[in-house]
C-alpha cells in the first residue's frame, strides 16, 4: 500500500514540477478559489497509479471523485494543496495522499515536488520528515509557541472571524504567526515542531486528511473547534496542536467558531 502510495506521489510530482512557473489553465471555483490544469492532471495520474494495484477502493479528491467516505478501502487525495501559491510561482505547495481502512487513517504522505520534501506517516510506526522521524513542540502555554493559520477563500464574516481570532492570540502574547497557504504542508510542519498550533475556519477533508495523521504519529492532537472528531464526509473547522496546548487553544476558538455560526445560520 506505502510502495503504491509513493510511486503515485512520485509520479504526480513530475507533472508539477514540469508545470511549474509556466503558463498554465486556470478556472475559477469561486472567488480566490482556482483550479489549474496541472491539478487535473496530477489528480488523474494519482488515481491512475492506485488504482492500478487497488481497482476496487475507492476516492475522495478535491477535483473530481466523491465517492462514499464510508467505504471499507478510501483513498483521500489533494493532487495541489496551494494552488495559488503554485499559480504565483511561490515555491510552497504539495501533493496529500491519504489511504484509510474502515474509517481509519491507515497511511499519509504529503510531498512538496520543488523542495522534495517528502513526509511520510503510517499508523503505529511514526511521522517521518526525509527519513527522520519526527515529534512535536514541546511548548507548555500559548506564550511559548509559535502558531500558524489558514484563510478559506470567504472574503466575508469568516474571514473577519479569522482576523479577530489572530488578535486575541496576539494578545495572549504567541511568539508570532504564520501563514504560508498549504494546509497539508503546515499539519506536517507542526508534526516537525515548527509551531505548537494551527486552525483555520474551515477546510475539506482532502486538506487534512494526511497531515492529520502524520500530526498524531508526531504526538499531537486534530479535532474541529468544538473538540469533535473531523469528519471525513464534509467540510470542517480545525484545531491542531502539540496535544499539550489543545484546551488553551480551543479556548480562544471556541467563542469565535460558536459566533461564526450563529451569524452564518
Amino acid at each position: 500500500m506505502l510502495a503504491t502510495a509513493i510511486a503515485a506521489v512520485t509520479n504526480a510530482n513530475q507533472i508539477l514540477r514540469d508545470r511549474f512557473k509556466t503558463k498554465v489553465r486556470i478556472e475559477t471555483k469561486g472567488t480566490a478559489n482556482f483550479v489549474t490544469q496541472a491539478d487535473l492532471d496530477s489528480e488523474r495520474e494519482i488515481v491512475t497509479t492506485i488504482q492500478r494495484q487497488f481497482p476496487e477502493h475507492a476516492f475522495i479528491s478535491e477535483e473530481s471523485h466523491s465517492d462514499r467516505a464510508d467505504a471499507t478501502d478510501l483513498w483521500i487525495i489533494d493532487p495541489l494543496d496551494g494552488t495559488s501559491n503554485f499559480m504565483h510561482g511561490i515555491p510552497h505547495f504539495a501533493i496529500s495522499v491519504a489511504y484509510y481502512h474502515e474509517g481509519q487513517p491507515e497511511l499519509g504522505i504529503v510531498c512538496n515536488p520543488i523542495t522534495e520534501d517528502w513526509y511520510v506517516a503510517v499508523r503505529d510506526q511514526g511521522a517521518w520528515h526525509n527519513g527522520i522521524r519526527q515529534s512535536v513542540d514541546r511548548a507548555e502555554r500559548i506564550d511559548e509557541a509559535m502558531i500558524v493559520c489558514g484563510f478559506y477563500y470567504d472574503r466575508g464574516r469568516m474571514m473577519e472571524a479569522t482576523l479577530d481570532t489572530i488578535g486575541d492570540f496576539f494578545r495572549n502574547n504567541i511568539h508570532g504567526m504564520r501563514r504560508f497557504g498549504a494546509a497539508a504542508l503546515d499539519l506536517c510542519n507542526l508534526g516537525c515542531g515548527q509551531y505548537g498550533l494551527f486552525f483555520e475556519y474551515k477546510l475539506h477533508p482532502w486538506d487534512y486528511a494526511a497531515g492529520q495523521l502524520f500530526l498524531s504519529e508526531a504526538g499531537g492532537k486534530t479535532t474541529d473547534c468544538n473538540n469533535m472528531p473531523l469528519p471525513l464526509h464534509s467540510a470542517s473547522s480545525i484545531c491542531a496542536t502539540n496535544g499539550r496546548l489543545h484546551q488553551q487553544a480551543l479556548s480562544i476558538l471556541a467563542p469565535h467558531w460558536k459566533k461564526l455560526c450563529q451569524d452564518l445560520g
